[in-house]
């Protein structure tokens, strides 16, 4: 099976449609599937949902996305650092389903696995709980999660083998992983292409099974959410 396509719009060719549920990997800008992103925007598909630990900055990412209206749902746990995301959060033109890291991580992963919910403590008593379920184990309360089973799934990640297996390189592992996973199809976009065999089985994170498309979307700019300098001391 040919997993390797030529450019993003290629590879997301009959996988995009208007209203359908994304996982997308990434936090803040470290490790988002730019090409890919980029490629959804052009597409003009509307009525987005996307799962992603935020929503990046303002038009980079997911942000250019929420800039062309594009998306009317984020299932996030990060909503700071964009200010086209907090303008149409407050004027009532974005939904959002605020979700804890960790639960977020876990919902993907539970996705992944077939897993359609599980219970966790983090949210009980707060905002997060309310119309979820509450049960009590040992004395404890908690809340059901439920499983996130995406139409598709962005991935960035750092190198692949041609039958896909991937590797991701340092913090840019973030989310990509779980959710690569939770999506009907996955798409992945990488930095460079390897022969199989190529990479060692023990540093794989994301194996082929998981992997129907990719594309090479390197190189990259490498673009900084904040910078900060020391001031320059007087002479």
């Amino acid at each position: 099976m040919k997993k390797l396509y030529p450019d993003a719009i290629t590879a997301l060719e009959g996988a995009l449609r208007n209203d359908m549920l994304i996982a997308c990997g990434g936090f803040g800008l470290c490790g988002i599937p730019e090409r890919l992103l980029d490629a959804v925007r052009d597409s003009g598909v509307t009525g987005l949902t996307f799962a992603s630990n935020n929503a990046g900055i303002d038009n980079e990412g997911i942000g250019k996305l929420l800039r062309t209206r594009q998306v009317k749902k984020m299932i996030s746990s990060y909503v700071g650092e964009n200010k086209e995301f907090e303008r149409q959060y407050f004027s009532g033109e974005l939904e959002v389903e605020f979700c804890p890291q960790g639960t977020l991580a876990e919902r993907m992963r539970a996705g992944g696995a077939g897993i359609p919910g599980f219970y966790t403590k983090t949210g009980v008593g707060t905002l997060v709980a309310e119309g979820k379920e509450v049960k009590s184990f040992n004395g404890e309360d908690y809340i059901l999660e439920r499983g996130i089973f995406a139409d598709l799934s962005l991935v960035k990640a750092w190198r692949a083998d041609t039958t896909g297996n991937v590797v991701f390189r340092k913090t840019a592992r973030n989310f990509n992983q779980p959710a690569a996973t939770c999506g009907k199809v996955c798409v992945v976009e990488v930095e460079e292409i390897v022969p199989a065999g190529t990479l060692d089985p023990d540093s794989i994170h994301l194996h082929g099974v998981y992997v129907q498309r990719m594309i090479v979307g390197a190189p990259y700019d490498k673009k900084i959410e904040f910078r900060t300098v020391r001031e320059r001391e007087a002479a």
